[in-house]
């Protein structure tokens, strides 16, 4: 895990913005340091290493093979498997690093070397032969890369900052506020590669990059992805035991490293599943520590649960809290981390849990992202389910409806559900019309701000209104790629990784090719994988009725006068920047929970630090 960043340019820049531009992603590579300027001076590679696999000076980046230099951000887990493959080809290697692994796979496959890559990573390599940057980034988004283009100049980076530090402007992209305050948008789901800054990009995930200075030319093409709608024949017990077989792999393939791994502990099912899959496999770096944000008295704390399974598996179980008087600072400090706005309290809390991790010796853990958008998690999709059901006109045979009651879920089907299901395109589209209008109605913006952006609305729905089609669209488009964002920017705060087994590209192709009761069954979600790791786990961790979804304390907090006083300040910068009416400082802050509807104070408070200075 590291930090990356480069500038290519045609006609060579100024090397005084190289240290700016290391020192501002120190966070994600206390380590090591590396710079490589290339022969002709149109490329300089910048790299801060966090030790993870291969901690010898030999596997130091910027990392020359042939004539190719790498820099690398991530890891690639299937490294020694592909090491022995390019062994077989004429390859040698002189390092134990999985990033020697990617550069000889580059040079033996070309672009292709991107479809025999199972990781998490985001890296370039400049070609000292073609004069040409080839970078890209993982499958589903793990590791993020930013780029700016313009004047015959490539700058690329892991994080925004370090754009900036090279020189590139900070402008506010006034679109993407719009969107935030009014529908609670954190990027474009059509178009991936926009950010809340101007004249900033994000690579997509699944994407490659292709640069000539010589030309000015920039390439981005996809390299993967999953289609939605196509089916396999495969019965109950076949999926069942595919899905262990698969999610063994994964986690086995995510306990490799040379310092201690741990895992996050949440006491839900996903996290608590990857737990049971270490504790089959413990590697020589396995600590047995499992860390989980704690909120004692609060009603929604599942402390209770995670050490239930932490007993379970006789883990080392740490736990992490968050004091009221506490969260001022806490939102200062993650904020210039997270560089983009956050939507509720939430990532507070992972961002100390990793904190607590790094604390107790653990620099990677295993967590559960990723679950809950491929299996249906989340109670908002068991109506996409049943409308899905009522369209085939099934709903009333299977019972679902009924037996998901019966197990307390209070997700309401009436009339507009059936209108949805009977006539998708049409409430699609009624749908985002209403959208647009209740945006452009935003009373608390100012009349200047709505007037000017009323018409860059970014509401969409999935184009398949199915529960596959709405899985796809989460996993995809929208909904997934804010919370890896999240946890890539927290936790690489602390100099620590976070891998995530659900996302392993073969457990995703394969969960998305069953149908849909295979994901919702009998009123449960995920049931696929409940019935994987039934024989696993307490039955009342399996089979737990209650989804909480990492939810703290945020009313709470946000009842503390630091904290009122916090976003008080916050909407008056937002006032002073042309975004909120003046009118809005005249009520007072609304507290609220992480997930409620009208949760407009918070993401006022979390959206003014883009205008505040850098």
């Amino acid at each position: 895990m590291c930090g990356i960043a480069g500038i290519i340019s045609s006609e060579g820049f100024s090397q005084n913005r190289d240290r700016e531009m290391l020192d501002s992603l120190r966070h994600r590579g206390p380590e090591e340091e590396g710079i490589h300027t290339s022969a002709a001076g149109h490329a300089t590679l910048l790299h801060k290493r966090l030790c993870i696999i291969d901690l010898s000076q030999e596997a130091a980046q910027p990392f020359q093979y042939l004539h190719y230099h790498i820099i690398h951000n991530g890891e690639l887990f299937n490294y020694l498997e592909l090491r022995e493959t390019l062994k077989k080809q004429g390859f040698q290697f002189r390092t134990g690093s999985d990033t020697e692994v990617i550069v000889a796979a580059y040079a033996a496959y070309g672009s292709d070397c991107l479809q025999h890559f199972n990781g998490m990573f985001a890296f370039a390599i400049w070609d000292e032969e073609r004069q040409e940057l080839f970078a890209a980034r993982d499958r589903m988004g793990e590791k993020p890369l930013f780029y700016s283009c313009s004047g015959g100049k490539l700058i690329f980076a892991s994080e925004m900052k370090a754009l900036w530090a090279a020189g590139v402007p900070r402008e506010v992209n006034p679109a993407m506020v719009y969107n935030f305050l009014t529908i609670d948008y954190t990027s474009n789901p059509g178009d991936p590669s926009e950010t809340f800054f101007q004249h900033i990009y994000r690579l997509p995930a699944a994407c490659l990059l292709v640069y000539s200075p010589r030309e000015d030319k920039l390439r981005i093409e996809k390299y993967w992805q999953v289609y939605n709608g196509d089916t396999i024949d495969i019965t109950d017990h076949q999926a069942i035991e595919r899905m262990g077989e698969l999610l063994s792999s994964a986690v086995s393939l995510r306990m490799r490293s040379d310092v201690p791994v741990g895992t996050s502990l949440s006491g839900g099912l996903d996290s608590s599943s990857v737990v049971a899959f270490c504790e089959a496999m413990p590697g020589r770096q396995y600590s047995h520590k499992s860390f989980t944000a704690g909120f004692p008295g609060f009603e929604k704390d599942e402390s209770a649960h995670a050490r239930k399974v932490a007993e379970h598996f006789h883990l080392d179980s740490q736990f992490s809290t968050i004091d009221a008087s506490e969260v001022e600072a806490l939102m200062e400090e993650m904020m210039y981390f997270q560089e983009e706005p956050v939507l509720s309290a939430s990532p507070l809390v992972q961002y100390r849990l990793y904190q607590t991790a790094k604390r107790k010796g653990v620099t990677v853990l295993l967590d559960g992202q990723g679950a809950d958008e491929q299996l249906g998690g989340y109670s908002k999709y068991f109506k996409w389910y049943w409308q899905q059901l009522y369209r085939q006109g099934k709903l009333g045979k299977t019972g679902e409806l009924q037996k998901a009651r019966a197990l307390g879920n209070e997700e309401g089907f009436g009339w507009s559900n059936k209108l949805v299901a009977l006539f998708p395109d049409f409430t699609a589209s009624l749908q985002q019309t209403r959208k647009a209008k209740k945006a452009a109605r935003s009373s608390y913006l100012s009349e200047t701000f709505r007037g000017e952006q009323r018409r860059n609305s970014y509401y969409t729905l999935p184009a398949d209104l199915s529960l596959d089609g709405q899985l796809h669209f989460n996993s995809f488009t929208y909904g997934l790629e804010e919370l890896l964002r999240m946890a890539d920017r927290n936790s690489m705060a602390h100099a620590a990784e976070v891998r995530l087994p659900f996302l392993d590209h073969r457990l995703v192709e394969f969960v998305f090719s069953l149908p849909a009761n295979m994901k919702i069954r009998d009123g449960w979600s995920k049931w696929l994988l409940r019935k994987t790791v039934e024989d696993k786990l307490p039955q009342e961790i399996t089979w737990r009725k209650d989804k909480i979804g990492f939810e703290p304390p945020q009313k709470q907090w946000m009842e503390h006068p630091g904290v009122e006083a916090a976003i008080t300040r916050g909407k008056k910068l937002l006032v002073d920047n042309g975004i909120l009416d003046l009118s809005i400082l005249k009520k007072r802050v609304h507290p609220h929970h992480a997930h409620a509807a009208d949760n407009l104070d918070w993401k006022c408070w979390s959206l003014s630090y883009l205008f505040k200075p850098s």
